[in-house]
Protein backbone atom coordinates (compact mmCIF):
# COMPACT_ATOMS: atom_id res chain seq x y z
CA UNK A 1 0.00 0.00 0.00
CA UNK A 2 1.48 3.32 -1.09
CA UNK A 3 2.37 5.90 1.53
CA UNK A 4 0.61 9.16 0.72
CA UNK A 5 2.76 12.27 1.14
CA UNK A 6 1.99 15.98 1.27
CA UNK A 7 4.86 18.43 0.82
CA UNK A 8 4.75 21.70 2.72
CA UNK A 9 7.33 23.72 0.86
CA UNK A 10 8.85 22.69 -2.45
CA UNK A 11 12.22 24.37 -2.67
CA UNK A 12 15.61 22.74 -3.13
CA UNK A 13 15.20 20.12 -0.39
CA UNK A 14 11.63 19.19 -1.31
CA UNK A 15 12.59 18.81 -4.95
CA UNK A 16 15.61 16.76 -3.90
CA UNK A 17 13.36 14.23 -2.18
CA UNK A 18 10.88 14.26 -5.08
CA UNK A 19 13.70 13.48 -7.52
CA UNK A 20 14.87 10.58 -5.35
CA UNK A 21 11.32 9.18 -5.14
CA UNK A 22 11.00 9.48 -8.91
CA UNK A 23 14.43 8.12 -9.85
CA UNK A 24 14.46 5.28 -7.32
CA UNK A 25 10.80 4.33 -7.48
CA UNK A 26 11.42 0.78 -8.74
CA UNK A 27 14.42 -0.01 -6.55
CA UNK A 28 12.66 1.31 -3.43
CA UNK A 29 9.66 -0.88 -4.24
CA UNK A 30 11.70 -4.00 -5.04
CA UNK A 31 14.41 -3.71 -2.39
CA UNK A 32 12.65 -1.92 0.48
CA UNK A 33 9.00 -2.71 -0.20
CA UNK A 34 8.35 1.03 -0.15
CA UNK A 35 5.95 2.87 -2.43
CA UNK A 36 5.18 6.57 -2.10
CA UNK A 37 2.45 8.62 -3.70
CA UNK A 38 2.69 12.41 -3.54
CA UNK A 39 -0.89 13.63 -3.19
CA UNK A 40 -0.30 17.29 -2.33
CA UNK A 41 2.20 20.13 -2.52
CA UNK A 42 1.75 23.54 -0.92
CA UNK A 43 4.40 26.20 -1.35
CA UNK A 44 3.89 29.83 -0.33
CA UNK A 45 5.49 31.14 -3.52
CA UNK A 46 4.99 28.34 -6.05
CA UNK A 47 1.32 27.59 -5.38
CA UNK A 48 -0.45 24.40 -4.36
CA UNK A 49 -1.82 21.17 -5.82
CA UNK A 50 -3.89 18.38 -4.33
CA UNK A 51 -5.22 15.23 -5.90
CA UNK A 52 -6.38 12.40 -3.63
CA UNK A 53 -5.28 9.81 -6.20
CA UNK A 54 -1.80 11.26 -6.46
CA UNK A 55 0.10 13.79 -8.55
CA UNK A 56 2.26 13.02 -11.57
CA UNK A 57 5.65 13.63 -9.96
CA UNK A 58 7.50 13.83 -13.26
CA UNK A 59 5.10 16.52 -14.48
CA UNK A 60 5.38 18.38 -11.17
CA UNK A 61 9.18 18.50 -11.33
CA UNK A 62 9.21 19.50 -14.99
CA UNK A 63 6.69 22.28 -14.35
CA UNK A 64 8.51 23.71 -11.33
CA UNK A 65 11.98 23.46 -12.79
CA UNK A 66 10.86 25.03 -16.06
CA UNK A 67 8.63 27.83 -14.77
CA UNK A 68 9.45 28.16 -11.07
CA UNK A 69 5.77 27.65 -10.28
CA UNK A 70 3.17 24.90 -9.92
CA UNK A 71 0.63 26.88 -11.93
CA UNK A 72 1.48 25.13 -15.20
CA UNK A 73 0.70 21.63 -13.91
CA UNK A 74 -1.91 19.90 -16.12
CA UNK A 75 -5.46 20.44 -14.89
CA UNK A 76 -6.98 16.98 -14.45
CA UNK A 77 -10.31 15.79 -13.03
CA UNK A 78 -10.25 15.92 -9.25
CA UNK A 79 -7.34 18.36 -9.01
CA UNK A 80 -7.71 21.00 -6.29
CA UNK A 81 -5.54 24.14 -6.26
CA UNK A 82 -5.23 27.12 -3.96
CA UNK A 83 -5.06 25.42 -0.57
CA UNK A 84 -2.72 26.97 1.97
CA UNK A 85 -0.36 24.90 4.12
CA UNK A 86 -2.77 24.26 7.00
CA UNK A 87 -5.59 23.26 4.63
CA UNK A 88 -3.22 20.87 2.90
CA UNK A 89 -2.16 19.35 6.21
CA UNK A 90 -5.61 18.97 7.72
CA UNK A 91 -7.82 18.29 4.68
CA UNK A 92 -5.66 16.17 2.38
CA UNK A 93 -5.62 12.39 2.62
CA UNK A 94 -1.85 12.28 3.21
CA UNK A 95 -0.44 9.86 5.77
CA UNK A 96 2.75 11.86 6.23
CA UNK A 97 3.60 15.54 5.94
CA UNK A 98 6.99 16.40 4.45
CA UNK A 99 7.64 19.71 6.22
CA UNK A 100 10.30 21.65 4.30
CA UNK A 101 8.81 25.14 4.39
CA UNK A 102 10.80 28.34 4.72
CA UNK A 103 10.93 28.76 8.49
CA UNK A 104 12.36 31.37 10.85
CA UNK A 105 14.90 29.40 12.89
CA UNK A 106 14.62 31.85 15.81
CA UNK A 107 10.88 31.21 16.26
CA UNK A 108 10.48 27.83 14.58
CA UNK A 109 7.46 29.19 12.71
CA UNK A 110 5.48 28.35 10.68
CA UNK A 111 6.90 24.81 10.95
CA UNK A 112 5.95 24.38 14.63
CA UNK A 113 2.32 25.13 13.80
CA UNK A 114 2.51 22.77 10.83
CA UNK A 115 3.70 19.97 13.14
CA UNK A 116 0.96 20.67 15.66
CA UNK A 117 -1.70 20.59 12.97
CA UNK A 118 -0.34 17.39 11.46
CA UNK A 119 -0.09 15.51 14.75
CA UNK A 120 -3.55 16.61 15.83
CA UNK A 121 -4.83 15.35 12.46
CA UNK A 122 -3.24 11.95 13.03
CA UNK A 123 -0.46 12.45 10.48
CA UNK A 124 3.26 11.75 10.66
CA UNK A 125 5.83 14.46 9.97
CA UNK A 126 9.31 14.29 8.47
CA UNK A 127 11.27 17.52 8.34
CA UNK A 128 14.65 19.22 7.96
CA UNK A 129 13.86 22.48 9.79
CA UNK A 130 16.07 22.89 12.87
CA UNK A 131 14.03 25.52 14.69
CA UNK A 132 11.01 23.42 15.66
CA UNK A 133 13.14 20.55 16.96
CA UNK A 134 15.48 22.76 18.96
CA UNK A 135 12.78 25.04 20.35
CA UNK A 136 9.78 22.73 20.82
CA UNK A 137 11.23 19.23 21.15
CA UNK A 138 9.45 18.30 24.37
CA UNK A 139 6.06 19.66 23.32
CA UNK A 140 6.08 18.18 19.83
CA UNK A 141 7.43 14.80 20.95
CA UNK A 142 4.64 14.56 23.53
CA UNK A 143 2.02 15.60 20.97
CA UNK A 144 3.21 13.02 18.44
CA UNK A 145 3.17 10.35 21.15
CA UNK A 146 -0.33 11.35 22.26
CA UNK A 147 -1.70 10.97 18.74
CA UNK A 148 0.36 7.82 18.04
CA UNK A 149 2.15 9.24 15.02
CA UNK A 150 5.82 9.48 14.07
CA UNK A 151 8.13 12.49 13.87
CA UNK A 152 11.33 12.22 11.86
CA UNK A 153 13.99 14.94 11.71
CA UNK A 154 17.27 13.24 10.82
CA UNK A 155 18.20 16.00 8.39
CA UNK A 156 18.24 18.74 11.02
CA UNK A 157 21.80 18.06 12.22
CA UNK A 158 24.04 16.55 9.51
CA UNK A 159 21.79 16.30 6.48
CA UNK A 160 21.68 12.65 5.37
CA UNK A 161 24.59 11.58 7.59
CA UNK A 162 22.87 9.68 10.44
CA UNK A 163 23.98 11.81 13.39
CA UNK A 164 20.69 11.13 15.21
CA UNK A 165 19.78 7.63 14.04
CA UNK A 166 23.21 6.01 14.37
CA UNK A 167 23.75 6.64 18.09
CA UNK A 168 20.14 5.77 18.96
CA UNK A 169 20.37 2.43 17.12
CA UNK A 170 23.99 1.34 16.73
CA UNK A 171 25.14 2.71 20.12
CA UNK A 172 22.07 1.59 22.08
CA UNK A 173 23.01 0.44 25.58
CA UNK A 174 25.82 2.95 25.91
CA UNK A 175 25.75 5.95 28.18
CA UNK A 176 26.74 8.82 25.88
CA UNK A 177 28.42 11.26 28.23
CA UNK A 178 29.69 13.82 25.74
CA UNK A 179 29.05 14.90 22.15
CA UNK A 180 31.61 17.01 20.26
CA UNK A 181 31.10 17.95 16.67
CA UNK A 182 31.93 20.02 13.63
CA UNK A 183 28.34 20.78 12.74
CA UNK A 184 28.75 23.62 10.25
CA UNK A 185 30.42 23.00 6.91
CA UNK A 186 30.78 26.68 6.02
CA UNK A 187 33.03 27.51 8.95
CA UNK A 188 34.98 24.28 8.57
CA UNK A 189 35.72 25.16 4.95
CA UNK A 190 36.73 28.70 5.91
CA UNK A 191 39.07 27.54 8.68
CA UNK A 192 40.66 25.05 6.29
CA UNK A 193 41.32 27.81 3.76
CA UNK A 194 42.69 30.10 6.46
CA UNK A 195 44.99 27.30 7.58
CA UNK A 196 46.22 27.23 3.97
CA UNK A 197 47.02 30.95 4.11
CA UNK A 198 43.87 32.82 3.08
CA UNK A 199 42.56 35.77 5.08
CA UNK A 200 39.20 35.57 6.85
CA UNK A 201 37.64 37.86 4.24
CA UNK A 202 38.99 35.88 1.29
CA UNK A 203 37.88 32.58 2.83
CA UNK A 204 34.38 33.96 3.40
CA UNK A 205 34.14 35.29 -0.15
CA UNK A 206 35.20 31.91 -1.53
CA UNK A 207 32.67 30.08 0.66
CA UNK A 208 29.95 32.39 -0.64
CA UNK A 209 31.02 31.88 -4.26
CA UNK A 210 30.79 28.11 -3.80
CA UNK A 211 27.34 28.33 -2.23
CA UNK A 212 28.51 27.24 1.23
CA UNK A 213 27.75 30.61 2.85
CA UNK A 214 24.74 32.89 2.46
CA UNK A 215 24.99 36.55 1.49
CA UNK A 216 24.46 37.19 5.23
CA UNK A 217 26.78 34.61 6.81
CA UNK A 218 26.01 35.52 10.43
CA UNK A 219 24.27 32.25 11.35
CA UNK A 220 27.28 30.24 10.21
CA UNK A 221 30.26 32.35 11.24
CA UNK A 222 28.88 33.32 14.66
CA UNK A 223 28.10 29.69 15.55
CA UNK A 224 24.31 30.09 15.66
CA UNK A 225 23.62 27.24 13.23
CA UNK A 226 25.79 24.86 15.26
CA UNK A 227 24.11 25.98 18.50
CA UNK A 228 20.68 24.80 17.31
CA UNK A 229 22.16 21.48 16.22
CA UNK A 230 23.87 20.73 19.54
CA UNK A 231 20.58 21.47 21.31
CA UNK A 232 18.86 18.87 19.11
CA UNK A 233 21.60 16.32 19.81
CA UNK A 234 21.48 16.89 23.57
CA UNK A 235 17.72 16.46 23.71
CA UNK A 236 17.27 13.59 21.28
CA UNK A 237 20.46 11.53 21.66
CA UNK A 238 21.34 12.23 25.30
CA UNK A 239 17.75 12.65 26.51
CA UNK A 240 18.62 15.82 28.39
CA UNK A 241 16.60 19.05 28.32
CA UNK A 242 18.55 22.00 26.93
CA UNK A 243 17.46 25.42 25.73
CA UNK A 244 19.12 27.35 22.93
CA UNK A 245 19.75 30.24 25.31
CA UNK A 246 21.70 27.99 27.68
CA UNK A 247 24.38 27.27 25.07
CA UNK A 248 27.39 29.58 25.23
CA UNK A 249 28.18 30.62 21.67
CA UNK A 250 31.08 32.31 19.91
CA UNK A 251 32.02 31.96 16.27
CA UNK A 252 35.05 32.47 14.05
CA UNK A 253 34.60 36.07 12.92
CA UNK A 254 37.55 37.17 15.11
CA UNK A 255 39.91 34.55 13.71
CA UNK A 256 43.25 36.00 12.52
CA UNK A 257 46.34 34.69 10.72
CA UNK A 258 48.22 35.09 14.01
CA UNK A 259 45.82 32.75 15.79
CA UNK A 260 46.08 30.25 12.95
CA UNK A 261 49.87 30.32 13.21
CA UNK A 262 49.74 29.99 17.01
CA UNK A 263 47.71 26.77 16.69
CA UNK A 264 50.09 25.41 14.06
CA UNK A 265 53.07 26.06 16.34
CA UNK A 266 51.33 24.05 19.06
CA UNK A 267 50.67 21.13 16.71
CA UNK A 268 46.96 21.93 16.62
CA UNK A 269 44.28 23.12 14.20
CA UNK A 270 41.38 25.50 14.75
CA UNK A 271 37.89 24.03 14.46
CA UNK A 272 34.46 25.39 15.37
CA UNK A 273 33.33 22.78 17.89
CA UNK A 274 29.87 22.30 19.38
CA UNK A 275 29.96 20.39 22.66
CA UNK A 276 27.35 18.94 25.00
CA UNK A 277 28.62 17.24 28.14
CA UNK A 278 26.84 15.63 31.08
CA UNK A 279 27.99 17.11 34.35
CA UNK A 280 26.32 16.18 37.66
CA UNK A 281 23.04 15.27 36.01
CA UNK A 282 22.78 18.35 33.81
CA UNK A 283 24.08 19.34 30.39
CA UNK A 284 26.80 21.92 29.84
CA UNK A 285 26.92 23.00 26.22
CA UNK A 286 28.86 25.51 24.15
CA UNK A 287 29.91 26.41 20.62
CA UNK A 288 33.36 27.93 20.18
CA UNK A 289 36.52 27.86 18.10
CA UNK A 290 38.97 25.41 19.64
CA UNK A 291 42.58 24.43 18.98
CA UNK A 292 42.21 20.70 18.30
CA UNK A 293 45.26 18.37 18.54
CA UNK A 294 46.18 16.85 15.18
CA UNK A 295 45.64 13.30 16.51
CA UNK A 296 41.99 14.10 17.28
CA UNK A 297 39.74 12.65 14.51
CA UNK A 298 37.96 16.01 14.23
CA UNK A 299 41.22 17.77 13.30
CA UNK A 300 41.45 15.92 9.98
CA UNK A 301 37.92 16.77 8.81
CA UNK A 302 38.39 19.05 5.82
CA UNK A 303 36.30 21.15 3.46
CA UNK A 304 32.58 21.45 4.04
CA UNK A 305 32.28 18.04 5.71
CA UNK A 306 30.72 17.61 9.14
CA UNK A 307 31.83 15.19 11.86
CA UNK A 308 30.75 14.23 15.32
CA UNK A 309 32.32 12.25 18.18
CA UNK A 310 30.15 10.44 20.74
CA UNK A 311 31.92 9.61 24.00
CA UNK A 312 30.47 6.33 25.25
CA UNK A 313 31.01 4.28 28.39
CA UNK A 314 31.22 0.88 26.66
CA UNK A 315 32.89 1.63 23.34
CA UNK A 316 34.87 4.77 24.06
CA UNK A 317 34.87 7.58 21.48
CA UNK A 318 33.03 6.89 18.20
CA UNK A 319 33.36 9.39 15.35
CA UNK A 320 30.97 9.78 12.42
CA UNK A 321 31.89 11.89 9.40
CA UNK A 322 29.91 12.82 6.31
CA UNK A 323 28.05 15.43 4.32
CA UNK A 324 26.23 18.09 6.31
CA UNK A 325 24.34 19.73 3.45
CA UNK A 326 23.30 19.33 -0.17
CA UNK A 327 20.14 18.85 -2.20
CA UNK A 328 20.38 15.10 -2.64
CA UNK A 329 21.97 14.48 0.76
CA UNK A 330 19.20 16.32 2.61
CA UNK A 331 16.56 14.73 0.41
CA UNK A 332 18.03 11.39 1.44
CA UNK A 333 17.58 12.28 5.13
CA UNK A 334 13.86 12.64 4.50
CA UNK A 335 13.78 9.34 2.64
CA UNK A 336 15.41 7.54 5.57
CA UNK A 337 12.78 8.98 7.93
CA UNK A 338 10.02 7.86 5.53
CA UNK A 339 11.46 4.34 5.29
CA UNK A 340 11.69 4.14 9.08
CA UNK A 341 8.04 5.17 9.45
CA UNK A 342 6.97 2.68 6.78
CA UNK A 343 8.84 -0.20 8.41
CA UNK A 344 7.39 0.66 11.81
CA UNK A 345 3.91 0.64 10.31
CA UNK A 346 4.48 -2.77 8.73
CA UNK A 347 5.80 -4.13 12.04
CA UNK A 348 2.63 -3.01 13.82
CA UNK A 349 0.46 -4.62 11.17
CA UNK A 350 2.30 -7.92 11.34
Amino acid sequence: MAHKLAFIGFGVVGQGLAEILQDKRESLKNEEGFEAKVVAISDFRKGSLYHPQGLDLEAVLETVQTTGSLDGYPNTDGLITGWDSLQTITQSNADTIVEVSYTDVQTGQPAIDHCRAAFESGKNVVMTNKGPVALAYQELSALAHKHQVSWGFEGTVMSGTPALRMPKLALAGNDITEIRGILNGTTNFMLMRMDEGESYGAALKEAQSLGYAEADPTSDVEGLDARYKIVILAQHVMGMPLSVEAVECTGISQMTPELIEQARAEGKRWKLIATAKKEHGVIAAKVSAEKVPLDDPLASVSGALNAITYETDLLGPVTLCGAGAGKTETGFSLLIDLLTIAKARETVRS
